[in-house]
């Protein structure tokens, strides 16, 4: 099926194009960043950075609701706790980090991406899809709420416990580079 558009939406399709190319660049760096940082702020700046990249992903495909949540407790709770827990630790001055070299990591990460892929494309393809039925309704922030909290309650109680792991990973990071000097089952917090 080919789709052609008139010469007047053509500026348009291409700036969509560039747009959609910008999205997934953010999503890849910063997953790389992510990855490959040696200060743990610049990995989780970088998790920010493929974050916003993913929700732009998901605004660019009309899902403005998902865009948004990914923003407000991906971005804004989860990630700015982390970084907030980062900057409150102080680490040990003695402590040296043993790190695996670059190689290692970078072999780790394309293996770990072929199974995901193999994993999911086996899946994808072993599915017999049938069309997406059309959504009629479900639209608004109302309806969407009413979702929310009636039929999917499960899904926002996760949404939740989410965000309460993320706030208690982030004490237990900020306390354990205070050195507060309390340890729990021989581990100092």
């Amino acid at each position: 099926m080919d789709i052609t558009f008139s010469s007047d939406f053509s500026a348009y399709v291409a700036i969509a194009d560039v747009t959609f190319i910008a999205f997934i660049a953010m999503t890849l760096a910063g997953g790389l960043v992510a990855i490959l940082a040696k200060q743990l702020i610049h990995a989780v700046l970088g998790l920010i950075l493929c974050l916003i990249g993913v929700a732009g992903l998901y605004a660019f495909l009309g899902n403005y609701f998902i865009a948004s949540m990914q923003i407000l407790i991906y971005v804004g709770a989860v990630s700015i706790s982390m970084v907030f827990a980062v900057m409150l630790a102080r680490p040990p001055a003695e402590v040296k980090q043993k790190s695996m070299r670059l190689a290692t990591k970078i072999a780790l990460g394309v293996i770990v991406g072929l199974f995901t892929a193999a994993t999911v494309g086996s899946a994808v393809f072993a599915q017999h899809w049938s069309e997406a039925a059309k959504v009629t309704k479900g639209d608004t922030p109302v309806e969407i709420g009413v979702g929310l909290l009636t039929h999917n309650v499960l899904a926002f109680e996760l949404i939740s416990l989410v965000l309460l792991i993320a706030i208690i990973g982030s004490v237990v990071i900020a306390k354990r580079g205070r050195g507060t000097g309390t340890s729990v089952g021989g581990e100092e917090i």
